[in-house]
């Protein structure tokens, strides 16, 4: 890989002891920022499809001890109110079974709904954009059946985006100290090279070498080792993502959200190495050409 990528050198930087570690540190930092990437994109698509899925819905919950059962006049009593509503679109009271099913993953199978005091819920969906008065509409339903409730999905809707956004920003955070890390430690080996080869670099001044020529060289060199070292830590990301999935793919999919990764999520991670590649070219470049306008 050096060999393809750096281009002849008139500096022995290949033989630089000192930039040894510093395809591993890339390849560490890489690695970090596969997963914190993988995180972000993850969370990303978990909050489009909650908005897409919860937005506008409401439950209305009626206790089981005022509906007896979905002949009840008072169940029918609801509906009607519900359908007179404008902003509801539709409604549909949702069976014991489907009820019970939901239930399954906390209490485990129930056979029979008459063991358990289970509320009659019936799942509202809003026209697109409509607002609703939730404290008139339970006014109405209580009227009813006292001790009936809605339930709005979307507050519960804002505190998980407001959580997940919150985890969004230090993931980001972790992204940006990654990359501050990555520039700290090409600094810190350019300038390294730099004093190893001073009388090298005095000898290529004094036959007429430019100060762009000789940045050039190291930025040739930081490439090729931050793409060596970023490709190491992508397959290393990519190993422990594929590890997190299969671990959670064991998981009751009712505790564990869909994690899966789509094909633009691989790509962005797949610029990852060469982008910490060119970040480290051009902070090479951009080292070596201050440090030789400073020794002149």
């Amino acid at each position: 890989m050096l060999k393809f990528i750096t281009r002849r050198s008139d500096l022995p930087l290949d033989r630089d002891g000192h930039s040894l570690f510093l395809p591993w540190l890339i390849a560490l930092m890489v690695f970090l920022a596969v997963l914190a990437v993988a995180g972000i994109l993850i969370l990303s698509s978990i909050t489009t499809r909650w908005n897409q899925g919860v937005t506008g819905t409401l439950t209305v919950q009626i206790s089981s001890a005022e509906v007896a059962s979905e002949d009840d006049p008072r169940l029918q009593a609801v509906l009607d109110v519900l359908a007179s509503t404008k902003t509801i679109y539709r409604y549909e009271v949702i069976s014991d079974e489907r009820v019970l099913k939901l239930l399954e993953p906390w209490l485990g199978e129930v056979t029979n709904s008459n063991d358990l005091p289970i509320p009659r819920l019936i799942d509202v969906e809003l026209h697109s954009g409509a607002q609703l008065d939730t404290n008139k509409l339970v006014s109405q339903i209580n009227k009813i059946a006292p001790g009936s409730s809605v339930d709005d999905h979307q507050v519960w809707l804002e505190r998980m985006v407001n959580l997940i956004e919150t985890v969004q920003i230090l993931a980001i955070l972790v992204l940006l100290c990654i990359g501050l890390a990555t520039v700290g430690t090409v600094v810190f080996t350019t300038q390294m090279g730099l004093a190893v080869h001073h009388e090298a670099i005095d000898v290529l001044h004094l036959i007429g070498a430019q100060d762009a020529y000789i940045a050039g060289q190291f930025a040739g060199r930081a490439l090729a080792l931050g793409l060596t070292g970023g490709l190491l830590g992508l397959v290393l990301g990519i190993i422990a993502l594929m590890g997190i999935g299969s671990l959670m793919g064991r998981m009751d999919g009712y505790f564990v959200p869909d994690l899966q990764l789509v094909a633009y999520h691989w790509l962005i991670m797949g610029l990852l190495p060469v982008g910490v590649a060119v970040i480290a070219m051009i902070t090479a470049r951009m080292t070596v050409l201050r440090s030789l306008r400073q020794m002149l």
